[in-house]
């Protein structure tokens, strides 16, 4: 090989590495900007959801990936107490609805999906409504397979990715610049 040839790879292996360098610390940037809860509150609270569906256990799902998102954004906000908060979050599992979504033939779904909406309100220690947000909604797919103990898991999986996103939404909204 000539001493050109391996000088010019040399030049484009510093190139892709300053690249990869400047691609890797961009990484980290979001546009959500501060993330402030809404005016006069600090510390939240969140009772476990009402549960306004057939779907037993589903209260304490949705309940407890909104505390996880709170915890992980913003651990020093949420109140283990409503005495030590200064806003009670409540909300209520207002439906879970099943569709298949494809088939291969008459009787033989394939995949279904399963759709959440819930409802949520904030409200300050002094009883007002500070936020409030009806049909928050989300849905996933899941597969059906032949034994029924799979289906139920992959059901239940579904449902538990969409409490997440749901949960993320949640709290992206709060935190929305009041």
């Amino acid at each position: 090989m000539s001493r050109e040839f391996i000088l010019c790879l040399n030049r484009r292996q510093t190139w892709v590495i300053f690249l990869l360098l400047l691609i890797s610390s961009a990484c980290g940037y979001r546009f959500s900007g501060k993330e402030n809860l809404p005016s006069g509150v600090e510390r939240i609270f969140v009772t476990v959801f009402e549960n306004r569906t057939m779907e037993t256990g589903v209260e304490i799902l949705f309940t407890d990936d909104i505390i996880q998102e709170l915890i992980r954004n913003r651990k020093d906000s949420l109140a283990n107490s409503r005495t030590g908060a200064d806003a009670i979050l409540s909300g209520a599992v207002e439906s879970i609805r099943i569709r298949t979504i494809s088939r291969e033939g008459t009787h033989t779904p394939l995949e279904r999906r399963v759709w959440a909406t819930i409802s949520l309100k904030l409200t300050g220690s002094d009883g007002r409504v500070i936020w409030k947000k009806n049909g928050i909604s989300e849905s996933e797919t899941y597969d059906v397979m032949p034994l029924k103990q799979e289906t139920e898991r992959n059901r239940l999986d579904a449902l538990s990715a969409l409490s997440k996103r749901i949960a993320e939404r949640v709290y992206f909204r709060l935190t929305d610049d009041f």
